[in-house]
């Protein structure tokens, strides 16, 4: 191993000690990412240039920043609960089949207006799931299709989850093709785990 490499080693197995560790030391994990590149670039593991001229990170950050942070204030201001409530009182008096399929498909394509798995769950999963049971769906069959979909709405666009614009911002992939791709798998998703996946489920006698 070259030195930089045993640096560059050394800085990645203190960053992931002290992120273990925040409970205890109090750091945020900005902190110790900063302290990271600080003790690259003071070793010249990296350099400024280095740093500048990788555009991946930088594109990163302004997908993330700036949609976690709407997604965020949506959450904060009352958007998304609200929006999660319309939907629920448009549907009441309907039979729970029906119902349930349109809760599902509001709940996954949803997500396209919001970059946080976490906002979208805990704001709209209880209001649907007991709408949906208010309604005569099976309890287990609501509760698991939309635990499900939780997971799986996070493949829809490069800003969708926390780990996307990472593997968007690698070049591979252009926007289109995401899209795009992320709606045809998300319709097969929908598909094998809703629909297979609901009979199996029936069979297991869950519901």
């Amino acid at each position: 191993m070259t030195r930089e490499e045993k640096i560059t080693l050394g800085v990645f197995l203190a960053a992931l000690l002290l992120w273990s560790t925040s409970n205890f030391t109090k750091l945020d994990a900005t902190l110790v990412a900063m302290m990271g590149v600080s003790v690259m670039l003071l070793t010249e593991v990296l350099t400024w240039k280095d740093i500048l001229d990788d555009k991946g990170p930088w594109d990163t950050l302004m997908w993330m920043g700036g949609l976690v942070g709407m997604a965020s204030f949506l959450n904060t201001f009352g958007f998304i609960p609200w929006f999660a409530k319309t939907v629920s009182a448009s549907i009441g008096g309907i039979n729970w089949i029906a119902a349930l399929v349109i809760l599902f498909i509001v709940y996954m394509y949803a997500h396209y207006g919001l970059a946080s798995l976490t906002a979208h769950v805990t704001a709209m999963f209880p209001a649907f799931a007991a709408v949906a049971v208010a309604t005569g769906a099976p309890e287990f069959l609501a509760v698991l299709g939309l635990g499900f979909l939780s997971n799986l709405c996070g493949g829809l666009t490069h800003y969708s989850t926390g780990t996307a614009p990472i593997y968007f911002g690698a070049g591979y992939v252009d926007q289109m093709t995401w899209w795009k791709l992320g709606f045809i798998v998300s319709v097969v998703n929908m598909v094998v785990w809703i629909g297979v996946g609901g009979l199996w489920w029936k069979l297991l006698g869950l519901w």
